[in-house]
């Protein structure tokens, strides 16, 4: 059930990221990168309120010591995924030349935008439910 959980609040957060990511990239012009850095931190803050929460239970009454634990899961987690972002990037002349001509550009962040959500989604749970919202005895 946790678990469900977790993936309900993830796809809300994966929302809530692409969305800022494809606002501040699209609209409003910032570099693709840097967009992706404000979306995972508008995912981030909903990612910690709904994880603390509903998904985990946390009651600890060390709320810096959680938010400190979650924004360092937070910084290893994206480190992965915007190396796994770069790669699937890398990877952008293949890309190219293997899958549809339809703006191969922008195809390709997108896959390499979720590639690193999948990454980053997976790495994160497994670290929150160890270290961050882990029962202590």
């Amino acid at each position: 059930m946790q678990l469900a959980k977790y993936a309900v609040i993830g796809g809300m957060n994966t929302l809530i990221t692409l969305i800022v990511i494809w606002i501040c990239s699209k609209l409003i012009g910032i570099n693709f990168y840097v967009s992706n850095i404000i979306g995972y931190i508008a995912g981030l803050i909903n990612s910690f309120i709904w994880n603390k929460t509903w998904v985990f239970h946390s009651h600890d009454k060390k709320l810096q010591s959680e938010v400190a634990l979650f924004l360092a899961g937070f910084l290893l987690c994206y480190g992965i995924q915007i190396l796994t972002v770069w790669a699937v990037m890398l990877l952008n002349p293949i890309i190219k030349e293997t899958l549809f001509d339809i703006s191969p550009d922008d195809f390709t962040k997108s896959v390499a935008t979720l590639a690193g959500m999948v990454v980053y989604t997976l790495a994160n749970y497994i670290y929150n439910r160890s270290i961050t919202f882990k029962t202590r005895k």
